[in-house]
């Protein structure tokens, strides 16, 4: 009935990384035009075609080497795309919602493992992306610096002195770096120190943004913290300031979650149970329900309230992403209304926490 071969997981959505029990996935992103090139949203179809062929002649070799590591690139132009299909992307981090929508010239270059992907043609001519799982911003940093070292060799950006690289958006004025790092932190939530905790982000330079990014909201206590600006600091200075917030982070909600369990250990058992309950014994459930659900059991995993045996945790960080609304219908394979999704969203839960003791 759920079809595995319908869907493709990303490597960092599979795969364990450091401080993984808190951080989801690391991700660096740098904006780049090229030179004497109209911006997407002022290009006409020859230019974004243009653009297309340029990064086709760079990325399509047999095997490119970055960093010490080969890789191989697929591409896909959205407007090929299925809506559904499109909206996996965004579910899996690869793409911007605006991306997604169906537009002329825009085109996504990926890797087999969706570590390293490139956006062309979205508000800039390349959105180059490299996202990996926990914490591991600076080794982002070093396969990407290093892809845009391989691009930049082969054709020529967009550059001014006195405001370093250009965008169509003055934010990504400069060296054009986004660093964010995807956190769950439901103890900080449940104890009510979010505010605080968005205050000290915003004064060290940071944001706070849901799980799409900019302008989306947070689901399941899982946001993205990201740097802000990107004119007038040095690559290192980003990264290391944003490292340096989010292992304070790591610190508040590891302390959120020994005060809780000291000092309301009923309140905070009964939170994690009866949500584990609820996603076993449910017969319909939304998107939003799930997710905050699944967090609280991913937060009783991590406390041992759950034990290994019962539910691991890489399987959590799967069904964080498969029972999405375009994830849950390629499983099944067809389109369906919300309600029936609600329902197949159930029955998909409990048959990926029942299938062999909840391991994967």
């Amino acid at each position: 009935m759920f079809n595995d071969e319908n869907i493709s997981l990303s490597s960092w959505i599979k795969q364990k990384g450091s401080e993984d029990d808190i951080i989801l996935s690391s991700r660096i992103r740098l904006a780049r035009n090229l030179k004497e090139l109209p911006f997407p949203g002022q290009s006409n179809r020859k230019q974004m075609d243009q653009v297309v062929s340029i990064i086709k002649n760079i990325m399509l070799k047999k095997k490119i080497k970055v960093a010490g590591q080969s890789y191989k690139f697929n591409y896909i132009e959205i407007k090929k795309k299925t809506p559904l299909q499109r909206m996996m992307f965004v579910e899996k981090n690869l793409s911007s919602p605006d991306f997604a929508q169906n537009g002329y010239g825009k085109t996504l270059f990926f890797d087999q493992s969706e570590e390293l992907s490139i956006m062309v043609n979205e508000e800039d001519h390349l959105r180059i992306q490299v996202l990996l799982p926990g914490l591991e911003i600076k080794r982002a940093w070093v396969i990407a610096d290093a892809m845009d070292d391989l691009i930049e060799s082969k054709t020529e950006y967009a550059f001014s002195k006195k405001w370093g690289y250009l965008s169509a958006c003055p934010t990504n004025l400069g060296t054009g770096l986004r660093a964010s790092v995807m956190v769950h932190i439901p103890a900080l939530n449940l104890s009510s120190n979010m505010t605080r905790l968005f205050e000290v982000v915003g004064k060290l330079g940071l944001t706070v943004r849901g799980i799409y990014g900019e302008g989306s909201e947070s689901a399941g206590n899982i946001y993205q913290i990201s740097n802000q600006i990107t004119l007038g600091k040095k690559e290192g200075d980003i990264i290391e300031n944003l490292e340096s917030v989010i292992r304070h982070v790591i610190k508040q909600e590891k302390n959120a979650r020994e005060k809780l369990y000291k000092n309301r250990p009923v309140f905070i058992k009964d939170k994690i149970m009866r949500a584990y309950g609820q996603l076993k014994h449910a017969y319909s459930i939304s998107t939003n329900e799930a997710m905050e659900l699944l967090s609280y059991v991913k937060l009783g995993r991590e406390m041992d309230i759950i034990k290994e045996k019962e539910i691991s945790p890489l399987l959590l960080k799967r069904l964080f992403i498969i029972i999405r609304p375009a994830h849950l219908q390629s499983l099944i394979g067809e389109k369906i209304d919300t309600s029936a999704r609600d329902i197949k969203r159930a029955e998909l839960i409990q048959t990926e926490i029942n299938r062999k003791g909840g391991q994967i």
